[in-house]
């Protein structure tokens, strides 16, 4: 649970909708559980649940307007202080201080399909044959995209790495 929930929050980078990424994924697999074939691994099986889960509401919201809470408005509107600015919640500015390492910086501005193999290969440890599956790709396409992904992190963090007293190897 806790993987499915590190891989939904590395893909929407928001601790909600990563739990309901989750909790969508474990009632889909509870009403598809006749579609599971006994003996494959189960834990690929919910990692492509939760990437498909993840596409759908994506495709989703880019077809749906952005939406304005009214109430928020009025309230607004209505406060004496114009310096009002909604609330913070620090939890998420705790959490945003200590993710500012360069290699998570590094890995969030990949673009989602190469990071996506990054995490399920290096973080999670599927094998090529299990990402392909997850994420329903050609096991040469998942190749392709985790070199690429380790060449674009390896660019993005030449200079911290220098700066770390590291040499580029020729």
């Amino acid at each position: 649970m806790d993987a499915l929930y590190n891989f939904g929050f590395h893909l929407t980078y928001n601790e909600s909708d990563a739990q309901d990424l989750v909790q969508e994924t474990f009632l889909k697999a509870y009403r598809f559980i006749q579609s599971y074939e006994e003996g494959t691994n189960a834990k690929a099986w919910l990692f492509r649940i939760l990437k498909n889960a993840f596409i759908n509401e994506y495709r989703k919201k880019v077809r749906q307007p952005d939406l304005i809470d009214y109430e928020e408005v009025v309230h607004y509107q209505d406060r004496e202080d114009a310096s009002y600015s909604g609330y913070v919640d620090l939890r998420q500015e705790i959490f945003q201080g200590l993710m500012g390492d360069e290699v998570t910086t590094a890995l969030n501005n990949l673009p989602v399909e190469f990071r996506t193999v990054v995490l399920l290969c290096d973080i999670e440890g599927f094998t090529y044959e299990e990402i392909a599956s997850i994420m329903d790709i050609p096991i040469g396409t998942v190749r392709s995209r985790l070199h690429r992904a380790r060449n674009m992190l390896k660019e993005a963090l030449k200079t911290y790495a220098a700066s770390q007293g590291f040499k580029e190897n020729r």
